[in-house]
């Protein structure tokens, strides 16, 4: 697929107002279990610092896109990309409230891969944004097919839902880019190995440090997720795949093909579905709240 075909079926980037204010969210949000809250949280800690980074690296290179609908896109990404930035922050002040302790290891990831940015090239950076995009959006699109997020409080399942429908929106943008900047294979398949190994280790890191404040080490979390998912598929009922698999597996099978594009996954439409849900949590968490 051309860079011209993806800018035909792209959806409009409308950057929108994030939700506000998590005071409310308990301390285990996801079904009121641990070990889930705790993978949850761990993504979440990366996102704003990340997102940030993925802006810097494909605004580098907004003065080299002729395109006028490809520039407009890259600025309505990276609107959106500043908004959810902000409002994990927001909800990081929650989990400081909670008792976590999750300073030290922001200070440690940001410190680390500041360091780490500033020595890669930006041909680099941008192609390592491109392959983390593809891995958001195929987390976005779980959101609305896989994870069972009515089993999520309200106001988290309001943020969760509403980031995933605009990274489905402008899955395509930091892609497109690269492949404006520099469409060589090599470097494509270099920014996916730093994607795979930044997100897969800063994650565990970050999961593993909430749960040892939960009283909870990495075996005895495999052990409980193992019984989790047998006791859902006892119970006739949906079990997503194990995060390596939905998400790494197979986003690395995808991106790995010479002639991928975001957009061969047909899941716009999905932005719609996810957008309505968060509006749908907005209002049970007002009601609780009333």
């Amino acid at each position: 697929m051309s860079s011209k075909d993806a800018h035909m079926t792209r959806p409009t980037i409308t950057p929108r107002k994030p939700p506000l204010g998590f005071e409310k969210v308990p301390r285990h949000w996801f079904a009121g279990l641990a070990v889930p809250t705790a993978i949850s949280n761990g993504v979440n800690l990366l996102f704003p610092h990340g997102e940030r980074f993925f802006v810097r690296s494909v605004y580098h290179f907004l003065d080299r896109i002729e395109d006028p609908a490809l520039r407009e896109a890259v600025k309505g990404f990276g609107n959106q990309e500043g908004r959810h930035a902000r409002a994990h922050e927001d909800y990081f002040d929650t989990l400081r409230a909670q008792g976590y302790d999750i300073d030290r290891f922001l200070e440690l990831y940001t410190r680390v891969t500041s360091r780490i940015e500033k020595f890669s090239g930006a041909k680099l950076r941008l192609a390592t944004t491109a392959a983390a995009e593809h891995f958001t959006a195929i987390m976005a699109e779980g959101a609305a097919t896989e994870m069972p997020l009515e089993l999520v409080h309200p106001q988290m399942r309001q943020l969760l839902l509403w980031h995933a429908a605009e990274e489905l929106e402008h899955k395509s943008v930091a892609f497109d880019v690269l492949q404006a900047v520099d469409d060589s294979y090599a470097l494509r398949v270099a920014g996916m190995a730093m994607a795979t190994i930044m997100l897969s280790t800063w994650w565990a890191i970050a999961t593993i440090m909430l749960l040892r404040q939960d009283g909870i080490g990495p075996l005895e979390a495999a052990r409980r997720l193992r019984e989790m998912r047998a006791a859902a598929a006892r119970a006739g009922q949906h079990v997503p795949k194990p995060i390596g698999e939905r998400v790494f597996g197979r986003g690395l099978r995808e991106y790995l093909r010479r002639d991928f594009h975001p957009d061969q996954n047909d899941n716009y439409h999905l932005a719609g579905v996810l957008l309505a849900r968060s509006e749908a949590a907005h209002r049970e968490a007002a009601a609780r709240a009333s």
